[in-house]
């Protein structure tokens, strides 16, 4: 369907949901859709087959800088910040509500502009909604203390109270659910934001942020900057004392970097980066679980989520039975462009990361690991369209022995004893997320506690949850999103003495 070209695909299929009224092209700031300073647009492009979806104002620091003074307004004004928690949680609300409403047009256009299978879209919708519902809820749930004091003629209280303007730093892979699991946490505790999504996929944040205008939140709390030229807004983000938070998810180069740039003002920061997670079956796993947790973990989004699983250590007596299963689904998996309601494997974002893997089974062949499934590119599917891969005796020199492979490639290595594989697993400088698969409530216990991991999996494959918190460490971030945690990264902690009280 999506080799149609993009009118045509919206006249067909959108038009009778009144789409159009979600399909954006212009940037959110102080409530008004407005075009870049410059007059300058980047084209939106599905990366299934190349088509022009959209174009987007290619906005500049100057723009982000309206976008930060609206949203600072916003906040001193007490539009925001200023409401009753309960005030907070019903607009919050209203705005779940919509996108729930929306769900069908939101995913088509992130499969649109990600690539993402539908199916994948519509459930990336729930679950980035659910944190829209539970910080709805946790709104109302900011608690301060009551600390006895030391002497008689005290009352010490503490009170959490917003940050102030927070800038929120979006990536690809989950354009809804991102920037819920960020907004939904800074408006509940009464923080305004502005919204710089990736490049790849800009028309998602635009659609969620005119529901949450329809939802009636007001004007400058919620403003969107898209651009294809980030670092200069982000170094802004990172420098400007209008902006008191920094909520970012990707990559841990850039994270250092950001981090870097917010020293100077010693901003608090909030970062979600990169993971390299290993995911262990034990010989005391159940095996047929161990696979279908293998295939959740690693083949969402065609590899590419930050907690996907990244090395693969399997003990060496269940090692061929893990593998001959394994290899079986992954030959299985339908491969095609994300509006087939059956494709489960989509393409790869974009050129870059399309030659990076490519890159990775390369780098593997010619380190003499063998390739047990796949390990090549599908040109008659689509340009940036890659076979699910298996491979196997993996090299401790290769890349994919080391680094993070965000794609559809399952790197096997065999082991022999639990101290190995914990070692191995351990060495990474990364540490996001991890599984493992046993029967043995002993070993869960001991692997569980001893994986250097934000995250652990045991017998399961997809762990996030809007009730959890999500955050790795080592240098995988600092900081939690979800859960009761999340709202913490955007409060400040107020100590009051009230003295000379009498009581008598």
């Amino acid at each position: 369907m999506l080799r149609l070209g993009v009118q045509t695909f919206f006249k067909t299929q959108l038009q009778s949901r009144a789409m159009s009224s979600l399909l954006l092209s212009k940037g959110l700031i102080d409530g008004k859709w407005v075009s870049a300073s410059s007059g300058e647009q980047f084209e939106v492009k599905n990366p299934a087959n190349g088509q022009v979806i959209g174009s987007v104002p290619n906005m500049n620091a100057k723009d982000a800088q309206l976008a930060i003074d609206a949203a600072k307004r916003a906040f001193y004004s007490n539009e925001w910040s200023g409401l009753t928690a309960k005030q907070r949680s019903q607009l919050l609300k209203n705005w779940y509500h919509l996108i729930e409403k929306n769900t069908q047009e939101i995913a088509e256009i992130m499969t649109a502009e990600s690539g993402k299978p539908i199916n994948e879209s519509k459930g990336e919708v729930v679950y980035g909604n659910s944190f829209m519902e539970w910080f709805a809820e946790e709104a109302r749930r900011i608690y301060g203390e009551i600390v006895p004091a030391p002497v008689q003629n005290r009352e010490l209280m503490v009170l959490k109270q917003p940050l102030g303007v927070a800038a929120l730093i979006t990536p690809w892979n989950f354009p809804l659910a991102m920037i819920t699991r960020k907004a939904g946490a800074a408006l509940a505790a009464g923080c305004t934001v502005v919204i710089k999504p990736a490049e790849d996929t800009p028309l998602t944040a635009l659609a969620v942020a005119k529901l949450a205008q329809d939802a009636g939140i007001p004007k400058g709390v919620v403003n969107v900057v898209t651009t294809n030229k980030a670092a200069p807004i982000g170094d802004l983000f990172c420098k400007s004392p209008d902006v008191h938070g920094i909520s970012f998810t990707g990559s841990t180069e850039v994270g250092k970097i950001l981090y870097r740039q917010s020293a100077d003002g010693v901003k608090k920061v909030s970062l979600e980066l990169g993971g390299n997670a290993p995911f262990i079956v034990f010989d005391s796993a159940n095996v047929e679980k161990a696979v279908e947790g293998a295939m959740a973990s690693k083949f969402r989004n065609c590899g590419q989520t930050c907690v996907s699983a990244n090395r693969f250590f399997v003990q060496e007596g269940i090692y061929d039975k893990f593998i001959e299963g394994l290899k079986a689904r992954v030959e299985s998996l339908k491969i095609g462009h994300g509006s087939s309601a059956d494709t489960q494997i989509g393409p790869l974002i974009n050129t870059m990361q399309y030659n990076k893997i490519c890159g990775f089974v390369e780098d593997a062949v010619n380190k003499n690991c063998k390739v047990i499934s796949g390990g090549k590119p599908l040109k008659d599917v689509g340009e940036l369209f890659y076979a699910p891969t298996i491979i196997s005796d993996i090299a401790p020199e290769a890349k994919i022995y080391n680094e993070e492979v965000f794609g559809p490639i399952v790197s096997i290595i065999k082991f022999k004893t639990e101290e190995e594989a914990l070692k191995i697993a351990n060495a990474s400088q990364r540490g996001l997320a991890g599984y493992f698969f046993s029967e043995d409530i002993q070993q869960v216990f001991r692997v569980a506690r001893r994986l250097e991991v934000g995250m652990v999996g045991v017998n399961e494959g997809l762990i996030s949850a809007a009730e959890a918190p999500f955050g790795g460490v080592k240098e995988s971030g600092i900081g939690r999103e979800g859960c009761h945690h999340g709202i913490d990264e955007y409060t400040e902690i107020k100590y009051i003495c009230l003295g000379n009280l009498k009581y008598n």
